[in-house]
């Protein structure tokens, strides 16, 4: 089989692809995945879970023993509690492995045409046996058997099945573009690739394993969280073992089922049982975004950015610099130069050129097809610096005001004065000004705009609301960058950039106790990707850069950084949401649990008794219930995350302590009180 019949890339959907939250064919690996987790070597891997899974064998032996319906319920109940958790786990995983089942299906055994040492023979080989520095050739229709760098010609791709946009992009020798992905197809022309990945470690394999949530390293704050939660855990156990005795001097008698039950309530089984599933989830959703993060600890960094780092060119700005305003100058009228500028620009392919026509026709209503063998184009040089139009023994040019001034004057002409002082104005705008001149007259000036990119001052704004400093980083001259830069709104901007004094500025920001992102596409980017803590490489980018970068844009968007800051912050503010919401859920299982431990000694107790339950096994039954429904109540907000609004941490965390802190306090009492209504009325017990 051929390359070309065996790939068929899937457009519009990029690594993500189309799963819903709850897939029929992800819910019934969830499921079998529940059962297999019971393993005692993965149980042990969360210390929560795993004593709720040791209490369970330790209530399953007691009612084997002393026999009784309360017993066994409770012991059913810590199983599904065991099960719910390895679900919301086994949930997570399954949306990353059916992304990464769809990556399989992108890497097929396809044919490698590899070039012999002779540079002109060609072979056929198996793609997974090519090595570092072979060399392939690659036509129309032909799959890219492997990541490589092209060494020769210029052909468009399709990037389709990797990033999910379906335009093709040009890729080319030389440049930052010359970086080609396996399991891409080529659209047109023949180009020649060098081999930049080992065996087995293409970026389509790297890929594969990142999205493999089973693989997942825990995060720093994770473990910090993990080390928390086992504590708490410690701490519960002799206290639960304490009550035995405490029992006993007050003589009455407490089940071994009761103490299990009580400190699976007591330990923090609600965040235990969904930790690991935000995290799998986090890297779930920037996956989503069309962006492969390295590691769990990249995500949880861009949570934590303060300062972004953000180029002016495609991010800020559109990149091109667009017509927007004609200013005549001696005498001429604003109509006069729109169709001097349009007949000069009607051969100019450039964006420029084409922005020119189109501001005339837009602007003036200038629609004349003036064509003929009347018309000589004069292209622009690098020599000349300008370019034009001779038309009817008449030139007219456009180009930089030196060029055109000293061009002018050659014809002997003159040069009004108040054309210096509106170049210099446009420039100091951050704009670019082209003078226009006809035969012996200066007719006026073009002011070509870099256009700041609609919504995207909001943006920033958003970011500052959550205390993140935006810096811009442009080539451009001082006087253009402070222009753009408060157009834009940003907070501050680095001019005259180079590699050097960008590394620079990001080791001064984090020598200020700072986390800084940036993102980056050439190899003079590579030293400060690797020196920022989340720095996101384009996917159009060099192999240096996607090297350096501990993140990979797939589709490669410049402003795809905010969105990654996003992810990061909606991942810490779930795992911090539940983490309070579980903890303050505990306090209703204290009210319902502890008074029936010990009313029958201390009548006092029923004091305590705030929630009204029918009597001791049913408060206990209900707690217990309601503690393994509310983790697979809260699966989907794990999975999905908490809604992310931009605003200061101090108002994130107020209103997660409100929603969720008084939440989590007010729906324990209201659950356990329902089910003990529903066990009362069905006479269970």
């Amino acid at each position: 089989m051929t390359a070309r019949t065996e790939m068929k890339p899937s457009r519009a959907k990029g690594v993500a692809g189309s799963k819903s939250l709850f897939d029929r064919q992800i819910l019934q690996a969830a499921i079998r995945g529940s059962f297999t987790k019971l393993d005692p070597r993965i149980q042990v891997k969360n210390p929560v879970m795993f004593v709720v899974y040791l209490g369970t064998m330790v209530t399953f032996v007691a009612s084997i023993i002393h026999s009784s319906l309360f017993s066994w319920l409770v012991t059913v109940v810590l199983a599904f509690t065991v099960l719910f958790a390895n679900f919301a786990e086994a949930m997570a995983e399954g949306r990353g492995k059916a992304q990464a089942d769809t990556l399989r299906k992108t890497r097929t055994e396809t044919e490698a045409r590899k070039l012999l040492a002779d540079g002109t023979t060609e072979t056929r080989i198996r793609a997974s046996d090519l090595q570092t520095g072979d060399l392939v050739v690659c036509e129309a229709g032909d799959v890219i058997p492997s990541d490589g760098e092209i060494v020769e010609g210029v052909a468009s791709v399709d990037e389709s099945a990797i990033t999910g946009e379906s335009a093709p992009v040009i890729r080319e020798a030389g440049g930052d573009r010359s970086s080609v992905t396996g399991g891409t197809m080529v659209l047109s022309d023949r180009i020649v690739v060098k081999i930049t990945a080992t065996p087995g470690n293409s970026f389509l394999d790297r890929m594969i394993s990142l999205v493999e949530g089973a693989d997942r390293k825990k995060t720093p704050n994770e473990i910090a969280l993990s080390i928390l939660l086992v504590a708490l855990t410690v701490i519960f156990v002799p206290v639960v073992v304490s009550l035995e005795y405490f029992a006993h001097f007050a003589h009455t008698g407490v089940a071994i089922v009761t103490l299990v039950a009580l400190l699976v309530c007591l330990i923090p089984t609600t965040i235990g049982a969904l930790l690991s599933a935000i995290g799998i989830a986090g890297m779930d959703r920037m996956v989503q975004k069309n962006v492969l993060a390295m590691s769990g600890r990249a995500v949880e960094a861009a949570g934590d950015v303060s300062t972004l780092l953000l180029d002016k060119t495609g991010t800020i700005t559109f990149g091109n610099r667009m017509a927007s305003r004609f200013v005549s100058v001696g005498g001429t009228t604003a109509d006069e130069l729109a169709r001097a500028a349009r007949l000069s620009s009607l051969a100019d392919e450039t964006p420029e050129g084409r922005s020119i026509v189109v501001l005339a026709k837009n602007e003036y209503g200038i629609r004349d097809t003036d064509s003929g063998t009347d018309f000589e184009f004069v292209p622009f040089s690098a020599t000349t610096r300008m370019s034009g139009v001779n038309f009817k023994g008449s030139q007219i040019r456009k180009g930089a005001a030196e060029a055109i001034k000293r061009w002018v004057i050659e014809q002997g002409g003159d040069v009004p004065t108040e054309v210096d002082e509106i170049t210099r104005d446009i420039a100091n705008a951050g704009s670019t000004p082209l003078v226009v001149a006809q035969d012996q007259r200066v007719l006026g000036v073009i002011e070509l705009k870099d256009v700041v990119k609609p919504g995207i001052k909001e943006r920033f704004a958003e970011l500052r609301k959550m205390g993140i400093r935006t810096v811009m980083i442009t080539g451009d001259n001082p006087l253009t960058a402070a222009a753009i830069a408060s157009e834009a709104g940003v907070d501050d901007y680095l001019a005259e950039a180079t590699p050097e004094r960008k590394l620079e500025l990001i080791k001064e920001e984090q020598e200020g106790g700072k986390l800084v992102a940036m993102t980056g596409d050439g190899t003079n980017d590579a030293p400060a990707l690797a020196q920022a803590d989340v720095g996101v490489a384009m996917n159009s980018g060099t192999v240096a850069a996607k090297e350096a970068g501990n993140m990979v844009d797939l589709d490669s968007s410049p402003t795809k950084l905010i969105e990654i800051v996003e992810v990061g912050k909606q991942l810490l503010i779930t795992r911090g949401a539940l983490t309070t919401f579980s903890i303050a859920n505990d306090l209703a299982k204290y009210f319902a649990i502890i008074p029936a431990l010990f009313i029958a000694a201390y009548p006092q107790l029923k004091i305590l008794n705030i929630m009204h339950l029918h009597s001791p096994i049913t408060a206990i039954l209900s707690a217990v219930i309601f503690n393994a429904i509310i983790i697979i109540i809260l699966i989907p907000l794990a999975l999905k995350g908490v809604k992310f609004r931009p605003a200061a941490a101090s108002e994130i965390i107020r209103r997660n302590v409100f929603i969720y802190g008084v939440g989590g306090v007010i729906i324990p009492f209201i659950g356990i009180k329902i089910i003990d209504i529903i066990l009362t009325v069905t006479r269970l017990y």
